[in-house]
């Protein structure tokens, strides 16, 4: 199964949490494993505090019998951080192994401040969340952390940011997990970096679309990203910088944050819609000003917003084309009705009637949470990889 030469105690908890087989039974008939060997391996998870008992399952043989033990995964062994930067706030959150947000904190946070600052609040965060949830340090897993950048997956280095001066090649995952320790006494654990929009996009996807094996989202607030999820994975493209397409040149003069004239993001964002709002008079200096204005109704805002929506609906007809996508969500502070009926207006013009004809044009179902979901997804995912599982196994001494 692993390409290991053998099914290991990871192996078998990857059936359990996925549901595929969750009797000892049901995992001798998967693997092809003895029930000696089956019953070995299992006990080295109960050891670990990963796997329980839960209730007998329905009885197979029609000559009845004893009903079957269920395994199942135990999610209150541990927890897991996660935190979602955007450039003038961030997010904070305790949650299960299950995805439960078990405690939440939000406030103003700038990332041109640059890491080293904004990093050391987020261990400040955390270590008020856990004393709020009553989670000692120790039963944290890892950390999890979204940011507003191309992130290479390999070394959890933000690589050129456009919008987060100061961050480049910066060594997010050490600073991080340092002041994760120095505010809670904690030894070091695992750290994820990943561009926001990815883990919005695997939030969204694993709680709502489970089985729509391509699934793009859409985050347009200060800048414009995708998110893209084929088959229940990820998609980053070589080193990261896949779905970036707020910098694909769309012919107009405007200046980019990136250097770049003529970027969707430089005309199409909220940041672009707040400056031709303060252009006009209207106090409006982000995408989340720009939101709280289509909050209450303003009409300029909302035609703002609706035309920028055309400009991303014409970008994403070739996105559709290319990818094929079950759903496309839109997601962020301007995901509202005026920029959603913009991108549905080009969208369904440009691009080919077979590209749609079994595409959903939806908003995000999680919301500002969707972030902090999918980084706590990816830290789970993580800790419990088969491969993983053995060595930490070992490393308990189980």
């Amino acid at each position: 199964m692993t390409g290991r030469g053998q099914t290991g105690a990871g192996d078998l908890l990857q059936l359990v949490r996925s549901g595929r087989a969750v009797t000892r039974g049901a995992l001798q008939q998967v693997t092809g494993l003895s029930r000696a060997t089956v019953g070995q391996r299992l006990d080295r998870l109960f050891r670990a505090g990963w796997l329980r008992e839960g209730a007998g399952g329905p009885v197979d043989s029609p000559l009845g019998g004893r009903p079957s033990i269920t395994l199942e995964f135990d999610d209150e062994h541990a927890v897991v951080l996660a935190a979602d930067l955007d450039t003038r706030h961030a997010r904070a959150a305790v949650l299960s192994l299950t995805g439960e947000i078990l405690a939440e904190h939000s406030g103003a946070l700038v990332v041109e401040d640059g890491p080293d600052v904004v990093l050391g609040e987020l261990g400040h965060w955390f270590a008020e969340l856990l004393e709020k949830t009553g989670r000692r340090a120790g039963e944290v897993g890892g950390i999890g952390l979204a940011v507003p950048g191309p992130v290479d997956s390999e070394s959890g280095r933000v690589v050129q940011p456009p919008i987060m001066p100061g961050w480049d090649g910066y060594d997010i995952r050490e600073r991080l997990a340092r002041a994760f320790g120095e505010h809670t006494g904690s030894a070091a654990v695992p750290v994820l970096v990943d561009n926001d929009a990815n883990l919005m996009a695997y939030g969204e996807q694993r709680t709502a679309y489970p089985d729509c094996s391509a699934f793009v989202l859409v985050k347009v607030s200060t800048g414009i990203g995708a998110g893209v999820v084929v088959d229940g994975a990820i998609y980053r493209g070589i080193d990261g910088g896949a779905g970036d397409i707020g910098h694909i040149r769309v012919g107009a003069d405007a200046l980019c944050r990136c250097g770049s004239y003529g970027c969707l993001a430089a005309v199409a964002s909220g940041g672009a819609v707040a400056r031709r709002l303060a252009e006009t008079g209207v106090p409006a200096a982000s995408g989340s000003d720009v939101r709280d204005l289509l909050a209450a109704g303003d009409p300029g805002a909302a035609a703002l917003a609706r035309e920028a929506g055309r400009q991303v609906g014409d970008v994403l007809a070739t996105v559709v084309t290319l990818l094929n996508p079950g759903v496309l969500m839109i997601a962020g502070d301007l995901a509202g009705t005026p920029f959603l009926t913009g991108v549905r207006e080009l969208l369904y013009q440009r691009a080919l009637p077979r590209s749609t004809a079994h595409l959903d044009v939806v908003t995000s179902r999680l919301g500002e949470r969707a972030g902090l979901v999918g980084a706590g997804a990816l830290v789970v995912e993580h800790l419990y990889a088969p491969e993983r599982v053995e060595e930490r196994l070992v490393a308990l001494g189980v």
